[in-house]
């Protein structure tokens, strides 16, 4: 049975993800606009439809229960797609900076169209390869948080932001399935790397367990 509304805003509380009224509002109006919009440019799953209140809003802030994220940080939703997990994380944190980039520019559109109906300030979209943005020189060594989900293997991530992000920068990266060799790799690319797998461990919702969802969370030394 789909998650309501209701059911999304309890499950919230009981894992220390807490969210408003105002906020779960917002949550709605991003989640009517995914699905609507979802036939016309293809951002998820199309049998994902009747669960995106927990595959994909409550999986989003998820990084919310495991990563601490200091006030006003300066944010980096790297292949957002839809805006995921940039734009529920936006709307549970308002304080937040966020910079939405997809190198697809249609996904792109409509992410900062989602930003513009959901409210949001402070929310820019790119259509960008996060690679590039280190060429700009206001991008370099400037964000607090890296964010994505399900984009591209740890050690590609991390060759993509690292010229991005400050030193006490942490990257969180949503993702799935058995990924020691993934972590292997990505400690033998970047030197300095530290890096913990957190499994999503959400009471109320056993999927993401049985899915072997988890957080990889990374900082440099």
């Amino acid at each position: 049975m789909s998650m309501t509304p209701l059911d999304f805003w309890t499950t919230c509380s009981a894992n220390d993800i807490i969210i408003g009224k105002e906020q779960v509002d917002a949550l709605q109006r991003y989640h009517d606009e995914l699905i609507y919009w979802n036939a016309k440019v293809n951002m998820i799953s199309r049998k994902d439809e009747q669960n995106v209140w927990d595959r994909h809003i409550l999986h989003s802030l998820t990084i919310l229960k495991y990563v601490p994220i200091k006030q006003k940080a300066r944010v980096l939703d790297v292949g957002t797609g839809g805006g995921l997990p940039g734009i529920p994380i936006k709307i549970a944190r308002p304080d937040l900076k966020m910079l939405l980039v997809d190198s697809i520019r249609k996904k792109a559109t409509m992410t900062a169209m989602f930003a513009q109906h959901t409210m949001l300030k402070d929310v820019d979209v790119r259509a960008a390869r996060a690679e590039d943005l280190a060429a700009e020189a206001h991008y370099k060594g400037s964000f607090d948080v890296v964010i994505s989900r399900a984009v591209a293997r740890t050690a590609t991530l991390l060759d993509w932001v690292r010229p991005l992000i400050k030193p006490s920068a942490v990257c969180a990266f949503l993702k799935g399935g058995d990924l020691d060799e993934e972590i292997s790799e990505a400690l033998a690319q970047h030197k300095g790397v530290r890096i913990e797998v957190i499994p999503l461990e959400i009471f109320g919702v056993p999927s993401f367990t049985q899915d072997e969802k988890k957080v990889v969370v990374c900082r440099f030394s």
